[in-house]
């Protein structure tokens, strides 16, 4: 089914206005009030502000205190969401694996061990653990360290056979259907493997050799990476700036190293992903064997195929079979919940595939090539979610292929709200003002307020969350953008809305249904004894105009010889009274 073309109804930016009102206005709305139409007034002039021929916008505000929509423009189109497809993904492996579910990664062997002798293959078998890396342990390598400190305890000081690196835990393919060839080489894209280390990339250091001539020193961090790498480079006397390529078409091609690089220059940098993730682990373990003094008779081996797996005949129905099969060796993970932060916080890609494809594992086991989009479907059905229209071609939303609505978002958070993962999932969000995630509106009523998961891909923006208004109102809300030219333009349009919706009010007396716990209010600005304001870093009038329920003018003319679009950090501004009859 072709979504771009259903028979859902689709909102463009433009004719902008015409188009908005259209679509806000002939919404069942059970909203009401002059506020509730300021504010509706104040997205679509702010949407108005994007220029951008034949982009798609789909935005939906609700609020999830009085279950009223106060915004719409396209709720119920399929759009790709980029990153914040991750909220999905999350709230699946929240509700179906708990916060407290753990990766493990073992060593097996069906080998006999005689006098400190192995006799037979190692087996480091992986099922998805994404962290074994300098992200939760002192080293990179740590993980396979504690490894071979039980390999120690039993006194295993060499083994006979080979070192199999066992990733068939997760089959399914390096890449997922849609990724931008383009970004292949780069960490984000890195390939998902079942025995995973590094986060599967690896940098490359050139160092200019000491004498021209000759070729640079090539060096990788981590070391020990397997590659196969072609340098033809020449160090080169003289000032020049380094003229070095550090190459690859694809990802599966030998790496080339050419140009020049000046002698004494400062060395060059690359980072790329690893071609065979589950042999770059298997190198990085066999180097702390050789580290440990622990001898390995063979060479690396690699296993994709569950049918070729030792593990496979852990359920055979002969016990001799199972007997033959040993756990030499354990690792358990940190706790999923941290890994779900990872996630959403710092948007990692290799993260939410890994949990994805879990997530299917344990729905279906090996059965079904799209095991992992029907239980996070699943899933989210069962709290309400519209899951009819989703397209999960991945777990990360790097797929340029991936379809979700607006409305779906907002359901997303309207039910998790109801669940009891709520908690465990509000403190993944990101959190306006702050670092890692969301860095952005730090200076405005949304920090401390809001949070939301940012996205972005190639014409794609997005940012969909939960923001506390001004009277502690609950809107849940998720815009989404595809056919951007710019999406820093983009982003300026969201953190516009971000703001706005902080500072909605629907008047004195409200009290909402629920609080969010944990979310600081920001104290609203306020004049100082004589009627004056300091403008601050990053306002501009009508921000200013609206948090005193105030309009330009009413500015404008408490302050005659005030240029409107002059406006500085540190002027300071008359704010005047407003009178009874004036807007509320």
């Amino acid at each position: 089914m072709d979504l771009l073309n259903s028979n859902k109804k689709w909102i463009t930016a433009a004719p902008l206005l015409g188009m908005l009102a259209c679509a806000v206005f002939t919404l069942p709305q059970r909203a009401s009030g002059q506020e509730v139409r300021r504010l509706r007034s104040d997205l679509e002039s702010i949407l108005g502000s994007f220029q951008s021929r034949g982009a798609t916008w789909g935005v939906l505000v609700t609020s999830m205190d009085q279950g009223d929509t106060l915004f719409a423009v396209g709720p119920d189109s399929a759009l790709a969401p980029a990153s914040n497809l991750k909220l999905l993904t999350t709230a699946a492996a929240l509700r179906e694996l708990g916060p407290e579910f753990r990766f493990q990664t073992f060593l097996l062997t069906e080998g006999v061990v005689e006098n400190g002798v192995l006799h037979g293959d190692l087996v480091v078998y992986g099922t998805g653990d994404p962290g074994i890396s300098d992200r939760f342990y002192f080293e990179k390598d740590g993980v396979f360290h504690l490894l071979v400190d039980q390999l120690s305890e039993v006194g295993i000081h060499s083994i006979t056979g080979d070192l199999i690196a066992d990733a068939s835990h997760l089959p399914g393919p390096l890449r997922p259907d849609g990724w931008d060839p383009a970004d292949l080489n780069d960490h984000f894209a890195a390939g998902i493997s079942a025995l995973s280390y590094n986060e599967n990339v690896v940098s490359f250091r050139v160092v200019a050799a000491g004498r021209g001539g000759e070729p640079p020193e090539l060096h990788t961090v981590p070391p020990n990476a397997g590659l196969d790498v072609e340098n033809v480079a020449e160090t080169v006397a003289g000032s020049a700036r380094p003229r070095l390529a550090i190459l690859r078409e694809d990802p599966l091609e030998t790496i080339r190293i050419q140009g020049r690089i000046t002698r004494g220059s400062r060395d060059v940098w690359r980072q790329m992903t690893v071609p065979r993730p589950a042999h770059f682990a298997a190198s990085a373990f066999l180097a702390v064997l050789d580290e440990r003094g622990i001898q390995l008779g063979g060479g690396i081996e690699v296993v994709n195929d569950p049918t070729e797996s030792i593990v496979g005949r852990l359920n055979v129905p002969s016990d001799a079979d199972r007997r033959r099969t040993r756990i030499l060796a354990r690792h358990t993970s940190p706790a999923l919940r941290e890994y779900l932060a990872v996630i959403n916080k710092r948007s990692n890609n290799l993260f939410a595939e890994l949990v994805f494809r879990t997530l299917g594992r344990v729905r279906d086991g090996l059965r079904s090539p799209n095991s992992s989009e029907q239980a996070v479907k699943e899933s989210l059905a069962n709290i309400g979610v519209p899951v009819d229209d989703l397209v999960l071609l991945d777990g990360s939303g790097l797929s340029a292929g991936n379809r979700v609505s607006p409305g779906a978002f907002v359901g997303l958070f309207d039910g998790m709200a109801r669940s009891p993962e709520w908690p465990e999932y509000w403190k993944t969000l990101p959190e306006a003002g702050q670092r890692p995630g969301l860095p952005r509106m730090y200076r405005t009523a949304a920090a401390g307020n809001l949070r939301a998961k940012t996205g972005t891909i190639e014409g794609v923006s997005a940012l969909s969350g939960v923001v506390r208004s001004q009277d502690a109102e609950r809107l849940a809300f998720s815009i989404l953008l595809n056919g951007a030219r710019s999406t820093t333009a983009a982003k300026r349009v969201e953190d516009l809305i971000g703001a706005r919706l902080a500072e909605f009010a629907r008047g004195p007396g409200r009290v909402p249904a629920t609080i969010v716990a944990g979310v600081p209010v920001v104290p609203q600005a306020q004049a100082d004894d004589t009627g004056r304001y300091q403008v601050r870093n990053g306002e501009n009038l009508t921000f200013i105009a609206r948090r005193y329920g105030l309009t330009i003018d009413d500015v404008l003319r408490a302050n005659p010889r005030l240029e409107p679009n002059r406006i500085y950090a540190g002027q300071w501004l008359i704010i005047p009274q407003r009178s009874g009859g004036g807007s509320q």
